[in-house]
């Protein structure tokens, strides 16, 4: 794996070269290390764009896989801001569009830029959780997507990745010392979904936690029995 002291020389270069240099690396551990095998692309055809992707979120690398196989679909990645402060990750946000917002905050600047790149017929991809599952198991996730959806009228295709956890295990401690992992990966796609109406004797707040449930269940449906967490049933 890349040493952190070589990465963070990396950060230094001009940003053109950068972008080249850092996607030929990452793809390289990539094609390397991960075994990918990827179900449901034609459940891409004809659907009408923007695309809100959703996905359970296990590893670093969940991004740079996902861009990878689904490169034709042009994906703007939700990142947390904290993902620019590490040599290591910061990598990946050089070959991958990203739009950073806070985690746990009303970010209002990063929805507004949501939006705008949606409103612009431009795909993106939120991991609703918020965070990497430390159990690889789905976790209860925050409504951000629910919102993003109402301003946009975008399409909500629900994504469901597996073994990410064991291709870049986390380490809490540093980032910067992930290591790439000989793993097994897929990633399911999903049909694109048909939101439920709101119904009259539901509260707004009622109904969005239905339309959440509704999202992280599809997204269970897409991944393994052992990773689906408080979604199993």
């Amino acid at each position: 794996m890349i040493s952190p002291t070589m990465t963070k020389i990396i950060g230094y270069m001009p940003k053109g070269f950068l972008k080249f240099l850092s996607r030929k690396i990452l793809n390289r551990y990539i094609n390397k290390y991960a075994n990918l095998k990827i179900n449901g692309k034609e459940n891409l055809k004809n659907i009408d764009k923007p695309i809100i992707f959703i996905s359970n979120h296990l590893s670093n690398s969940d991004a740079l896989v996902i861009n990878k196989v689904l490169e034709d679909q042009d994906i703007t990645f939700i990142a947390g801001v904290k993902l620019k402060d590490n040599s290591l990750t910061k990598l990946g946000l050089e070959i991958t569009k990203t739009i950073p917002i806070k985690p746990n905050t009303a970010d209002k600047e990063a929805i507004y830029t949501i939006v705008k790149t949606l409103k612009s017929g431009n795909n993106i991809l939120i991991f609703p959780e918020g965070t990497r599952s430390r159990t690889a198991k789905l976790m209860e996730p925050k409504k951000g997507v629910v919102l993003i959806q109402k301003l946009s009228k975008a399409t909500i295709v629900p994504l469901g990745i597996s073994g990410t956890e064991k291709l870049l295990p986390i380490n809490d401690k540093d980032m910067a010392l992930e290591c790439f992992q000989s793993a097994d990966v897929t990633i399911n796609i999903g049909k694109a979904l048909e939101l439920p109406q709101k119904n009259k004797e539901e509260s707004k707040h009622e109904y969005e936690d239905r339309l959440m449930d509704y999202f992280m269940s599809e997204i269970a449906k897409l991944i393994p029995k052992e990773y689906r967490g408080i979604y199993n049933n």
